[in-house]
């Protein structure tokens, strides 16, 4: 094996022994059905302890990518090639609760607000660029980078209104002569708002981990909008294998995944989760995320990830259109994720979600 662990360029020893494992499976150098090392023999060859390397194997379990078998030890599942059918009968879950644990705290925001009244003056008047205020989209290319593993230049980050909004400008950037591909059962306005620009819509039924192979296989669409993380109402999460699914149906020329990260950030998970725009290689996946969950819903507010290759279009094509959130607000949320409020809460809750699921 001969893994070197890399302290310098990740915050825990069981994280970099993760990602090696990790990047050993995808690579099939462990093989679907294949043994991992027992925890005690991979201990010994890395130098770490065995919790260390069982925190390892865990968060690999987490992720669908391996299963453990009492007695046994730990079994790869993570299929890099084929796709599976999955006939389940799906169940529908309710969001995340939406009470106290949630809740953004009042006074630190309060606080925020005064703060950017205090600094900006009478710039918070001032007309936002088209594509959002500079101080927002850094914060935000900063905060992708540092948690999500989303490596971007500036340009591809455009604010918008909340994802409804954003849906729109896709349809705009991609054009409504494609067909989108959508999650069925999946949140009800995102159906409506691509049809109401134009859209034909293929749905697509979800197995127990994320759209059936067979349907993907078949479907002549060459958009598909997906929620990984989460999908509405279903609460389904798409394995892992399914996720390099997805991405392997993308690689055919003009294809694009639209990746709606709503609520993973409050995953109980030890580590953020795996997006499809980090895994992708082929510059093809169009990612949104808001701030409805994180901070407030009443903060109207989400952005979008352009892939490179599609910002000219959106500059060509939707470039003209004014940014449809207030100068104030946007400063208000570059300011929370600049001076460390943002994560901090984002990992409070968390922390309590992960102690509640134990109990």
């Amino acid at each position: 094996m001969g893994y070197l662990i890399d302290r310098k360029k990740y915050k825990s020893a069981y994280i970099a022994l993760y990602a090696l494992l990790k990047k050993d499976i995808v690579d099939n150098i462990y093989p679907y059905g294949s043994k991992l090392p027992s925890k005690r023999m991979l201990a010994a060859e890395t130098g770490l302890s065995v919790i260390t390397v069982k925190n390892a194997y865990e968060l690999l379990c987490e992720e669908g990518y391996v299963e453990s078998v009492e007695r046994s030890g730990y079994y790869v599942i993570f299929k890099s090639e084929d796709g599976f059918v999955q006939t389940g009968q799906v169940q529908l879950h309710s969001r995340i609760a939406t009470g106290q644990e949630l809740t953004f705290p009042y006074s630190v925001l309060a606080r925020t607000m005064r703060r950017v009244m205090s600094d900006y003056q009478e710039d918070i008047l001032d007309a936002s660029p088209n594509c959002g205020r500079e101080e927002l989209r850094e914060a935000i290319r900063v905060y992708l980078a540092r948690n999500r593993d989303i490596h971007v230049d500036l340009n591809q980050i455009i604010i918008g209104s909340g994802a409804e909004y954003l849906y729109s400008m896709i349809v705009g950037i991609l054009g409504n002569e494609a067909i989108y591909a959508l999650e069925s059962p999946s949140y009800e306005k995102i159906e409506k708002i691509y049809r109401t620009a134009g859209v034909t819509c293929d749905m697509l039924p979800l197995g127990a981990d994320g759209i059936q192979s067979e349907a993907l296989a078949k479907t002549d669409a060459t958009v598909m909008h997906v929620s990984p993380y989460r999908s509405y109402p279903t609460g389904i999460k798409a394995s892992a294998s399914k996720r390099f699914e997805y991405i392997r149906w993308a690689k055919r020329p003009g294809h694009y995944l639209v990746e709606d990260d709503y609520e993973s950030e409050f995953s109980v998970s030890n580590k953020p989760e795996e997006t499809l725009f980090a895994l992708s290689k082929d510059d093809n996946v169009i990612y949104i995320n808001t701030f409805s969950k994180t901070i407030s819903p009443s903060l109207r507010m989400g952005y979008m990830v352009l892939p490179k290759h599609l910002v000219e279009r959106y500059e060509q094509r939707l470039g003209f259109y004014s940014c449809t959130v207030p100068t104030f607000e946007q400063l208000v949320i570059a300011s929370l994720i600049t001076n460390g409020d943002f994560e901090r809460h984002i990992n409070r809750v968390r922390r309590d979600k992960r102690r509640k699921s134990m109990t």
